[in-house]
């Protein structure tokens, strides 16, 4: 069996705690289930899309040539 910890938060505002019975009650939970869900969502990350998932979902905009930057001629330095 595997110990579980506990944690006891005092002094919340009642509108806290209604919020929290509400938003369990939607959701088909007690109050403690849904605060235990709560605290995973903030605390655990879960890994989501890479850049590259988020680059490779960008539709194409054209050419590489189509955002050229048209650049003057170096001037020549001495050194």
């Amino acid at each position: 069996m595997i110990a579980m910890a506990q944690l006891l938060v005092r002094g919340l505002p009642e509108a806290v705690v209604a919020a929290l019975r509400r938003r369990a009650a939607k959701h088909g939970r007690s109050a403690e289930a849904e605060h235990r869900e709560i605290l995973r969502e903030a605390l655990i990350r879960r890994r989501g899309p890479s850049l590259k998932d988020h680059l490779l979902a960008m539709p194409d905009a054209g050419e590489d040539a189509d955002f050229a930057v048209a650049r003057d001629v170096a001037r020549r330095v001495d050194l």
